[in-house]
């Protein structure tokens, strides 16, 4: 078990290493899938899989893959976050694992996020369908 010092240290080290907007100091692109239980309902489980059998497979070891949870859209899961530090955050919304290769390969290999799978697109489609 850890001590109370332990943890507070593990703890600075943290919040030194990550920001508050989600870009990583060191300059890794950091890649977030929402797993709380709506996100895994709709599938996130083999969203975040392929996320990083494609990033492994590609050698990319500039990018990290992580999880959160709920992210308070459950209509639009299974979300995804790619922070590309200096270019803030995109959302990506209704992900499948077919979408994961497109999003490595235009957004985080050559840094041209996939506009039509992101929250504004995915918004823009709700507010046509009225």
């Amino acid at each position: 078990m850890k001590s109370i010092a332990e943890l507070e240290a593990i703890r600075q080290r943290t919040l030194l290493r990550m920001n508050l907007n989600g870009e990583d100091p060191n300059g890794d692109i950091r890649v977030v899938v929402g797993m709380a239980t709506c996100g895994i309902a709709a599938g996130a489980r083999p969203v975040m899989q392929g996320f990083i059998e494609e990033i492994n497979r590609r050698g990319l070891s500039h990018v990290t893959v992580g999880q959160t949870g709920c992210i308070g859209m459950c209509r639009l899961e299974p979300m995804v976050d790619v922070y590309v530090p200096g270019s803030g955050k995109v959302t990506y919304v209704h992900m499948t694992p077919e979408k994961v290769a497109r999003v490595v390969a235009e957004h985080i290999v050559n840094g041209r996020p996939v506009a039509e799978f992101t929250i504004g697109a995915a918004e823009e489609n709700k507010s046509s369908d009225r």
